[in-house]
């Protein structure tokens, strides 16, 4: 699967939700179906690198601002989300992460829902269960970009603080 195909299902199933997540893997999960195992495979590779790219200290800052806090495993259904919000969203964002004031909910939390990112092993365990299917690539150590302070944080995206304290 070429990364434009990964993003035309992506895109797809992102307007087809209007904007529910729940729909939203749902959907994700009966497009992956009707595809091969290796392109399933392929669409979570392609999923990792999304991730990957956005494992960034100004994402991260973002989803800090906009949820008053972000664990590891919050900033993880954070990109997640952002990812299936389509591929102009997602680089519009990771561009400038304070182009969230423009398009994030007045609430943070609904930009942070854990599922969508489990879809593709979801529908890999149905189709192939008895293979395994390692990460293609190593996750990165730490995110990139440059690390910002709590207590300063605002300062990194004035913006989107403004919007969100």
């Amino acid at each position: 699967m070429t990364v434009e195909k990964f993003w035309k299902i992506v895109d797809r199933v992102n307007a087809a939700s209007e904007g529910d997540m729940d729909e939203k893997c749902s959907l994700l999960k009966g497009e992956l179906e009707k595809l091969s195992v290796e392109e399933v495979a392929s669409f979570q590779s392609h999923f990792d690198d999304a991730m990957d790219r956005a494992y960034t200290w100004p994402l991260w800052a973002a989803a800090y601002i906009m949820n008053g806090g972000c664990s590891d495993d919050s900033f993880m259904d954070f990109r997640a989300t952002l990812i299936s919000m389509g591929q102009k969203t997602f680089e519009k964002v990771l561009a400038d992460p304070e182009s969230l004031a423009d398009i994030g909910p007045e609430d943070g939390d609904e930009f942070i829902y854990e599922g969508y990112q489990y879809a593709p092993a979801e529908v890999l365990e149905e189709i192939a269960p008895d293979q395994k299917f390692p990460r293609a690539k190593k996750r990165p150590a730490e995110p990139s970009g440059e690390r910002w302070d709590e207590d300063s944080v605002d300062e990194v995206l004035p913006r989107l603080a403004e919007k969100y304290s």
